[in-house]
């Protein structure tokens, strides 16, 4: 695991010398519909390389026999992020991205109080995003596979990512 991710920085910092115009904006601010659901600020250093900061939440609820029971929790993201043109016909302001990311969560439990905990993971990026010429929206879609190191849950997590979208702040 420790050679995928040194790997996966690796080309992330390859990749990201690279001058070819990708960026459609220079800042916006949205919402991140998905696993978890979150508030996103996106901007960009250059033509194609951004960072991606999000605060997000997730929870289960369950009716059971000793009452309503679940779990939650809150998440605090960065991400390093290399944007590409996607050409697919006469489609302008297609791209897609690729990089990588950390996240702390701070967990919390209705069926046990004491175990309430701190977990951190690795995040890898993967993703489509599309930004309208003639409105101030961008919208994404991506999917983020996660490794958790410690905590309640720790391991590989495959089933995160999302639906954004932006209101561009500024344009290039």
């Amino acid at each position: 695991m420790k050679k995928a991710i040194v790997f996966s920085f690796f080309l992330t910092f390859l990749f990201s010398i690279s001058t070819i115009q990708a960026q459609d904006f220079k800042s916006a601010v949205g919402l991140r519909f998905g696993s978890p659901l979150s508030v996103s600020y996106k901007f960009f250093m250059n033509e194609t390389n951004a960072i991606e900061v999000f605060a997000g939440t997730k929870g289960y609820r369950n009716n059971t026999a000793f009452g309503n029971l679940g779990w939650r929790w809150y998440s605090i993201s960065g991400a390093y992020q290399i944007h590409k043109p996607l050409s697919i016909g006469d489609i302008d302001g297609l791209q897609y991205y690729y990089g990588a990311g950390a996240s702390a969560y701070f967990w919390t439990f209705d069926f046990d109080t004491d175990s309430n905990n701190t977990t951190f993971g690795l995040q890898l990026y993967g993703g489509v995003s599309y930004t309208f010429s003639e409105k101030p929206i961008n919208i994404s879609v991506d999917w983020v596979p996660t490794y958790f190191f410690n905590g309640y849950v720790s391991g590989f997590g495959a089933g995160y990512g999302s639906l954004s979208v932006r209101y561009i702040l500024s344009r290039d």
